[in-house]
């Protein structure tokens, strides 16, 4: 792996990585929500390694009129209460909330990347890692000419390798064992 150290960003992708993806459905509630295996435990470690950590998440149910911007904001509240409590961080979350896979916010598109850096100008993506499930999210990170981290939660079958996918781990807890 390479070497990282606080001038890195990772950005994680949420449904399959963070969180436990709902087959053909969506987390509408934070009852519905579940962390992934090992998240909590991972978060620390990420938190000591990134000098940013930001969640890009396509949330097509809200385009969709099956949950409103003020439930997705209190779902992410308690999940970086959670997060917060077991010592790790996330700097920022971004969504992209339409329904069109053409969006320029909707990965793979660069929109929610280019909301981070604007953000967060310090943001190199040469020196970004972006952590996802599926062929979008790593399409999302390769064309920014971030490294590539693909969880194969909801995808097993997924080839490897693949030009888009730089590693490849089974989830997060393995993929901050593996960083230095």
């Amino acid at each position: 792996m390479i070497a990282i150290d606080k001038s890195w960003t990772l950005f994680l992708d949420r449904d399959g990585v963070m969180n436990e993806e709902i087959k053909d459905g969506y987390v509408l509630q934070w009852d519905m929500f579940r962390f992934s295996e090992g998240v909590l435990a991972a978060m620390p470690v990420l938190n000591a390694r990134f000098g940013r950590i930001v969640i890009t998440t396509n949330q097509r149910c809200i385009g969709r009129g099956l949950l409103t911007e003020a439930g997705l904001k209190d779902i992410h509240a308690h999940m970086l209460a959670a997060i917060h409590l077991h010592g790790g961080r996330v700097d920022a979350i971004y969504h992209c909330p339409d329904v069109n896979n053409d969006s320029p916010c909707r990965k793979p598109q660069s929109g929610m990347a280019m909301q981070a850096q604007a953000e967060f100008p310090e943001i190199d993506f040469s020196k970004s890692i972006m952590v996802g499930n599926t062929m979008g999210d790593m399409k999302f990170g390769k064309q920014l000419g971030m490294k590539t981290v693909f969880i194969p939660s909801t995808k097993p079958g997924q080839a490897f390798p693949d030009p888009m996918i730089d590693f490849k781990c089974d989830n997060l807890l393995e993929f901050s064992k593996i960083i230095q």
